[in-house]
This record gives C-alpha cells, sequence and structure tokens, in this order.
C-alpha cells in the first residue's frame, strides 16, 4: 500500500468479478459526497438576499414607490390645472420665493453649525467614558431631553427665552442688556437651533458610547503613559477610533436638522419673525397646509431629498478621506 493512502481507502481485496465489481463501485461512492456539498455553496450566496428581500420590499413599497410619486407629483399643476402636466412651473415658482429663499439660507446654515451638533456630544461622551466624577448621573441628564416631546420643549423655552424671561433677567444681573431672543430676525434661527441641540444630542450621546465599547483601551493607555494630554488623545486615538460611528452620527444629525425641526418651528416662531425660522420642512407644510399648493409642496420636498442626498453623500466622503489621511 502506498504510503499516506487515507485508511478509508484501504479495502481487502477481492478476487474473481465480484471483487471488480466493488473496485469499480467505490469511485462512485467517493464522488456522491462531492457532488452534494456542491450544492450548499450555492444555497449560502442566495441565503443573503433572501434573508434582505422582505426588508427590501419593504422600503421600495414604502419609501421609493411614494418618493417616485411625489417627484411625478411636483411637475403637475395646482388649483384650476389640478392634475395637468406643468413641467418646470413649480420649480421656476419655488426659486422665484423669497421664503424659499430664505428657508434654502437656514439650510446652509444648518450645515455650518453641524460640527458644533456634532462635537458637543462627542465631548460629553468623552468625559464620561474617561468617568469623569458623576459620570453616571450626568448620562442620565444628558439624555433626559430626548425622551421629551419637541411642543412640551418649545414651550418651556418659550418661556424661559421671553424678553422678560428668566434668560434676560440672568444678563441683567451680570450687567448686560436683555436679548430678543425669538423676535430678532438676526437671532432667532440660533435660538431655536441652539434647543434643538439641546433637545436631541441624547440619542447622539449614546451612539458614541456605544462607538467607545469597541474602542481599543490599550492604545488609550499607551497615549497616557506617554504624557500625551486630553486634547492630544481626542485628536489623535479616539476621533480615529471613531470614525465609523463619526460618520453615521454626522449623516444623521444632518438628517435631523432638516427633518425634525417642525415642531419647534410651530411652537416657538411660527417661522418668524419676518420669516427668518424658515426651513424647508416648514415651508413645505405652510404650501401644503395652509396655502393648499400640494404640487408646489411636492416640488419644494424634492428640493430638500436632493438637497440632503448631496450633503450626506459630500460629508461621507471628506470623513472618508480624513479617515484615511490619519
Amino acid at each position: 500500500m502506498p504510503i499516506g493512502t487515507p485508511p478509508t481507502s484501504v479495502r481487502p481485496a477481492a478476487a474473481g468479478p465480484a471483487g471488480e465489481t466493488a473496485r469499480a463501485a467505490a469511485p462512485r461512492t467517493v464522488r456522491g459526497p462531492r457532488r452534494g456539498n456542491l450544492r450548499f455553496p450555492r444555497a449560502e450566496r442566495l441565503a443573503p438576499y433572501v434573508l434582505v428581500a422582505p426588508a427590501v420590499l419593504v422600503i421600495a413599497g414604502l419609501r421609493l414607490y411614494p418618493l417616485a410619486l411625489g417627484v411625478n407629483f411636483s411637475f403637475t399643476g395646482d388649483g384650476d390645472r389640478n392634475g395637468q402636466n406643468v413641467g418646470w412651473d413649480n420649480y421656476r415658482t419655488l426659486f422665484g420665493d423669497p421664503l424659499f429663499a430664505e428657508a434654502m439660507r437656514n439650510t446652509g446654515l444648518l450645515v455650518l453649525l453641524l460640527p458644533v451638533a456634532v462635537a458637543i456630544p462627542g465631548l460629553l461622551a468623552t468625559f464620561i467614558y474617561l468617568r469623569v466624577p458623576g459620570h453616571r448621573l450626568y448620562r442620565s441628564v444628558y439624555f433626559f431631553p430626548a425622551v421629551l416631546s419637541p411642543v412640551i420643549i418649545g414651550a418651556i423655552f418659550n418661556l424661559l427665552l421671553a424678553y422678560d424671561g428668566p434668560a434676560n433677567a440672568l444678563l441683567g444681573a451680570v450687567g448686560l442688556g436683555p436679548v430678543d431672543w425669538l423676535g430678532d430676525p438676526d437671532v432667532a434661527i440660533y435660538a431655536v437651533v441652539g434647543v434643538h441641540v439641546w433637545a436631541t444630542f441624547g440619542m447622539a450621546l449614546v451612539v458614541f458610547l456605544a462607538g467607545f465599547a469597541t474602542l481599543d483601551t490599550s492604545l488609550i493607555d499607551a497615549a497616557r503613559v506617554d504624557g500625551a494630554s486630553l486634547p492630544l488623545v481626542i485628536r489623535h486615538v479616539i476621533v480615529p477610533g471613531l470614525a465609523r460611528t463619526i460618520q453615521f452620527v454626522v449623516v444623521t444629525t444632518m438628517i435631523g436638522m432638516l427633518t425634525s425641526m417642525f415642531g419647534l418651528l410651530y411652537v416657538m416662531t411660527g417661522g418668524g419673525p419676518e420669516g427668518s425660522t424658515y426651513l424647508p420642512e416648514y415651508y413645505i407644510w405652510f404650501q401644503q397646509g395652509q396655502m393648499s399648493r400640494p404640487a408646489l409642496a411636492s416640488a419644494a420636498s424634492t428640493v430638500l431629498f436632493v438637497v440632503m442626498l448631496a450633503v450626506g453623500l459630500a460629508q461621507l466622503a471628506i470623513l472618508r478621506r480624513s479617515g484615511r489621511e490619519d
């Protein structure tokens, strides 16, 4: 018997025709399992698609199809031209409307303020992760606003930021003049955005803490042993280690700022003063609910979707490039 032959292949020699039949049948017993094994990789390749198919069908039926209907509806008319194809007329009306122009300027302001909205929960999560005194209490306090309704939050801050409210009383106590937080066109949008950031950063804080759970603590310990200061540890260890988490928080925070501020705007300013706090979502509600112009509202929704898609892709590209450089 040749050296290295598997023991299972050793069979006693059989003489005569019966032995020849046994030897001829032996290869077929080996090839049988091989043919069967070839079926399993194909099934394994199809399994992910089968598992994902229900979710894809739900998204296509409840998201993509209504989105396509909305885009198509934006090319139809309102009022007397209801249902008629009007081409790009709604978009011409949209970009000629000063209120929509103000809403788009405020959208640009939100993009500029996005790093602040992401940095606040990121820094707070860092302090909690480093176990500053009272970190458990801080974690509960920081998350608490996320469970409140925007209507309740808006009503509370209407009282706090009133011209004769506690905020101005505190400023007067330190020798600063009162600020018309919600009545000054140059200040109102910052007040509303600040309240929104305060009310929503609790969710981003939880995401950051989940990201810290995957961070290699030995790198932080090594940086501390080498004498690195906290800013250097954050910049060279924590930020690169949380690159994926930061990408997720940036995109979700931007989407929230563009699509989840209606409640605060409605309660705190109602789009005023002088339309200075209009955002695209509030403009869409105004055209649909107050002016009965659903086709124009659909055009505004389409523009908002395109802006969100472009900003999100640009942010992801920038973050990925910075991650590769690090």
